[in-house]
């Protein structure tokens, strides 16, 4: 046994796993800290509590939604952790408001002053001058007013469906005899959370000049205020604010559904309606409405969570994205375009670049627009037959849809496999699917039991008296929007043995094929994890036989319990090694005996670290691999994911020297997982260089 009672010949000990729930609430503290962070522009840093507000509803509405359907159904799931669901609930309620209290702090004592004092100013209506509240007032009776749709509750008048993520008003009213009714309203969605006192607050003036200050209400407040216009003839008594959260995972059961996009469409209009998991609520509702609440909602007391103003921090973004002042922003960062793709654009011919070798994109670094003109070239050229790609997300007004559109109207034959059960975007993508359904192109919902997650698109060209396969893979989405703030890589090749391997993948996805052999890809299902698991045991034997053995994997998330225990064997070998884990992580670094040799850090900032790097030494002739998988159950079993080899010398050191080491050599993003499972920032010694790695990889990258 060592020190901390843990047996290291037993590997599934429980005391060796983290809890991946707890672990991704520590991972919302990372993102937290950095709204505390007062190097980063106000802006910014009011920006991650809006990041914090949007993760946490995601948290309630998927993970928690999981655990208690768990616990509904008496399933006694033990996780490798050793904790019940019961139990896990427990500890979730107990972090979350911790983080939800620590938030909110951070709002009103950090941020919020100071954005007073730069000239923004987000004031409580009660403080509203004469003029001010007159103006507001005016806006409500012309805008607001004839949207609010005030609803009963009453033996006549059901409790009212109340949809996911709305905020709401319990309200009060007493009527002419003194009898007190009950009444909810909810705060339109449609209006923004944050009105502007001025018509120019948060944009510029008629003149084209950008005020310094900037003046804004909350909505709720304004129809606080206004409430007896709602009411004529009956008192409001009270009004208090609630705000759900549901129950957003959608379960489909595909083996009896005969058409998958009918049954998304169906489960998407059933996600409004799920069973409640959340009610924020101020501490100043009185009980008799709390249990009005509790027993209409068919929740417990313990799902109500009692928070101070504002409830939801996601309607932060609005201020964000509205406010005109880029100097409390980042400064505007302008991606680069790889030296053998400077001269290529859709006059030239980007085929004949990709020909002369395997060419990297480091996104955000390097521009995702390269991407697009290769989708669009291809649609264009008159020598490509075929495209066929992966969507999982493209997001609104997708360029990238719009060449698969042309494409098909020019007559090449396209395929798209079209993954509707991406969680959050299934409505856009079965939007997207049904248009190009339209325009003729072979659309694929994706394999029964499961989610098609790879980031593919092939092009085949007719060249000579031949055909010759193009490829583009990446760890990242098909998306333009998010290319710009979230950190992947892709590669553009036209390797021989990867492009029948693309056309195997294809024919796995569209067809019948269960061809298990793939030459360089590593197919999730079908061999990945068999695969994977081999390489890691190679790098075991080279420390077992005295060679340097090292490991270096980069990843959003490390929970499949049967990697971790590998991980731990590979470090009791004497394996070095460095995992950069964004998100969750269920191994426990730095325990004696068992995990000595394994460093686990945390990279948080400006852009979302993303990519999927896989670095194995193998005894000096080292192995990079990139993908769309991460080290879950679910990546690795139950989705089709595709990692791919980087082979060109060039890029091997470009990810070793400049990326991976980099990464690891970051004092002021890293935190660093300790033996306990908490994580510590760390910050530069005296006369220690400052490295961000992604400051480093905008000014002195590639």
């Amino acid at each position: 046994m060592s020190a901390n009672g843990v047996n290291p010949n037993k590997l599934t000990s429980p005391s060796l796993y983290l809890n991946r729930e707890l672990s991704l609430l520590e991972f919302q503290r990372r993102v937290l800290e950095e709204a505390f962070d007062e190097n980063i522009p106000l802006l910014e840093r009011l920006k991650f509590l809006a990041i914090f507000g949007s993760n946490m509803d995601e948290f309630f509405m998927v993970r928690v939604s999981g655990i208690r359907k768990q616990v509904e159904a008496h399933i006694p799931d033990i996780t490798a952790d050793g904790l019940t669901p019961p139990e896990i609930l427990a500890s979730i309620r107990k972090l979350s408001m911790e983080l939800y209290e620590a938030a909110l702090r951070c709002l009103h004592r950090k941020i919020l002053p100071k954005l007073d004092k730069a000239g923004i100013h987000i004031q409580d209506y009660s403080r509203l001058s004469k003029a001010q509240k007159e103006r507001i007032n005016e806006s409500f009776k012309e805008i607001i007013y004839p949207v609010l749709t005030p609803l009963a509750f009453d033996p006549g008048h059901p409790f009212p469906h109340i949809s996911n993520l709305s905020l709401n008003f319990a309200i009060v009213i007493r009527d002419s005899k003194g009898r007190e009714k009950f009444a909810r309203l909810k705060v339109p969605g449609t209006l923004p959370r944050l009105l502007p006192v001025k018509r120019s607050s948060g944009s510029a003036r008629k003149d084209g000049t950008i005020p310094h200050h900037h003046y804004f209400v909350w909505l709720e407040q304004v129809i606080a205020e206004n409430l007896p216009a709602l009411f004529p003839g009956m008192e409001v008594v009270a009004a208090y604010p609630f705000r759900i959260i549901r129950d957003a995972d959608i379960e489909i059961q595909e083996l009896e559904a005969d058409d998958l996009l009918e049954s998304m469409q169906a489960s998407i209009r059933r996600r409004k309606f799920g069973s409640v998991v959340q009610v924020a609520i101020y501490d100043n509702m009185p009980a008799d409405i709390r249990d009005l609440l509790v027993d209409n909602l068919e929740i417990r007391h313990s799902d109500l969570f009692i928070l101070s103003s504002p409830l939801g921090m996601s309607g932060l973004w609005q201020l964000y994205n509205q406010v005109e002042r880029h100097d409390l922003k980042f400064a505007l960062y302008k991606p680069r375009i790889p030296r053998s793709l400077k001269n290529v654009g859709l006059d030239s011919n980007i085929f004949d670049a990709i020909r002369q070798e395997n060419i990297l994109l480091h996104h955000p670094y390097d521009s995702f627009s390269p991407v697009v003109d290769f989708l669009t070239s291809a649609a264009r050229d008159p020598h490509v037959l075929a495209i066929k790609q992966t969507l999982y997300r493209v997001g609104q007004n997708s360029p990238v849809v719009e060449a698969l559109l042309e494409a098909s109207e020019r007559g090449k034959q396209v395929a798209v496999l079209v993954e509707l059960k991406a969680r959050f975007d299934e409505e856009s993508n079965i939007g997207w699917a049904r248009m190009l359904e339209q325009m003729g192109v072979h659309v694929v919902y994706g394999l029964v039991g499961l989610k098609t997650h790879s980031k593919i698109a092939m092009v085949v060209r007719q060249e000579g008296d031949g055909l010759r396969r193009y490829l583009h893979l990446a760890t990242g989405n098909y998306n333009v929007n998010t290319a710009r703030i979230y950190e992947d890589i892709g590669m553009f090749t036209c390797d021989e043995a990867i492009g029948a391997d693309a056309s195997d993948l294809f024919n796995y996805l569209t067809g019948y094929s269960t061809k298990q052999d793939y030459h360089k890809l590593l197919v999730a299902p079908v061999n990945f994890r068999q695969r994977f698991e081999v390489l890691i045991r190679r790098e075991i034997e080279h420390a077992r036989a005295g060679r340097k053995a090292r490991l270096i994997f980069k990843a959003n998330s490390l929970v499949d319990p049967g990697i971790i225990a590998l991980l731990y064997e590979a470090s009791q070998a004497g394996v070095q090694i460095d995992l950069l884990v964004r998100g969750m992580c269920s191994l426990r670094a730095g325990v004696k005996g068992v995990s000595e040799k394994i460093n686990v850090i945390s990279i948080v900032g400006r852009y979302l670290e993303h990519s999927r790097i896989y670095y194995f030494l193998n005894g000096g002739k080292e192995e990079i691999y990139l993908g769309s998988a991460d080290l879950m159950q679910r990546n690795l079993d139950h989705r089709v994911e595709v990692i791919f080899p980087l082979e060109k010398p060039e890029h091997l050191r470009y990810l070793r020297d400049q990326v991976l080491e980099t990464y690891l050599r970051d004092n002021l993003r890293a935190r660093v997982m300790q033996a306990d499972g908490k994580y510590k920032r760390l910050k530069p010694g005296s006369s220690q260089e400052k490295v961000d790695v992604q400051e480093w990889l905008m000014t002195r990258g590639k």
